[in-house]
């Protein structure tokens, strides 16, 4: 039987004083391993990465872990919240919920979103105003390569989740986005028993955190993981090998509700910001931290200016 190895509490904070939080993981999980035990808000907790080690916790909800985030993230979302429930209540909130996320509906919420995107434009073009854009928009706007304009022969204005669907290359420059910066950096289980994970022994009652950008980084089907390769999803991997090297919505039970629905609202967003405008970032390619979730360290400022039509 293995034994945990001790170093020194992890703070919110202590990753950004080492520099980025993925230089900082990759310290910790060259030096440690892929399972290890540290402490978050102040509780006793083991860290895991690696897709074999994180299906394992993401399959085991309810027989070796639950869901249970830190008390701060349960305040905030509220204790009623799918994310927060279990058991029976959790079965019946979540089958509700995916009503609103079911095909029928995001074809609904298409033209919605499509108007609400243009009209920001619109208020927004005519003045080149600077601006800071929300999470989504910043790490996009950051990876967007006129990616749009690379499916050719389509029609772009009338949008419908078909057409949405055949944006190919689009899909790939969102799926490569997700990868290198999982707008979440993991999630939070607590072990329900004592158990064993690839020779570690995880105690009852101590909280587990499985990493997604540890898990990506580490993913054997990414070669050159540094690199911002679109290309890489035009052809997809073997899906037994991929399901837990690739986990930006998550996975099991718990995997986010909502991702169709965000996939749907990026390749909106997407195709009104390629078709409509020019953007210059005015500090060049943003740094990225995390804190909890992804974001710019500049609030990624953006000159917006319109196309000229002749």
């Amino acid at each position: 039987m293995k034994y945990y190895i001790q170093f020194k509490r992890e703070s919110l904070g202590f990753p950004e004083l080492l520099g980025s939080r993925k230089t900082f993981l990759r310290m910790k999980r060259e030096k440690y391993g892929y399972i290890y035990r540290t402490h978050l808000f102040g509780n006793r907790t083991v860290r895991v990465t690696g897709a074999d080690n994180v299906k394992q916790i993401l399959l085991g909800e309810h027989r070796l872990v639950s869901a249970q985030w830190p008390a701060s993230v349960r305040a905030i979302l509220g204790t009623e919240t799918l994310s927060n429930v279990h058991g029976a209540q959790h079965k019946t909130k979540k089958k509700a919920i995916l009503r609103a996320f079911s095909r029928e509906a995001l074809e609904l919420y298409i033209p919605v979103i499509q108007e609400e995107v243009q009209a920001a434009w619109l208020a927004l073009l005519p003045h080149s105003i600077e601006a800071g854009l929300n999470p989504t928009g910043r790490l996009l706007l950051w990876n967007l390569a006129l990616c749009v304009q690379a499916e050719q022969g389509m029609d772009l204005q009338s949008l419908n989740i078909e057409s949405l669907e055949q944006l190919k290359y689009t899909g790939c420059v969102i799926k490569e986005t997700l990868r290198i910066n999982p707008p979440v950096p993991g999630g939070f289980r607590v072990a329900l028993k004592t158990f064993e994970l690839n020779g570690y022994q995880i105690p009852k009652g101590w909280n587990v955190v499985y990493s997604i950008c540890d898990t990506h980084d580490v993913a054997e089907i990414f070669p050159d993981k540094e690199d911002f390769q679109p290309e890489r999803f035009l052809t997809d991997p073997c899906a037994d090998s991929s399901r837990f090297q690739y986990i930006p919505f998550g996975g099991g039970s718990r995997m986010c509700i909502g991702k169709e629905f965000a996939k749907v609202l990026l390749k909106v967003f997407l195709v009104e910001v390629v078709t409509k405008c020019h953007w210059t970032l005015l500090n060049g390619p943003p740094t990225m931290k995390t804190g909890p979730t992804v974001y710019p360290e500049d609030n990624l400022p953006t000159k917006f200016t319109s196309y000229v039509h002749n």
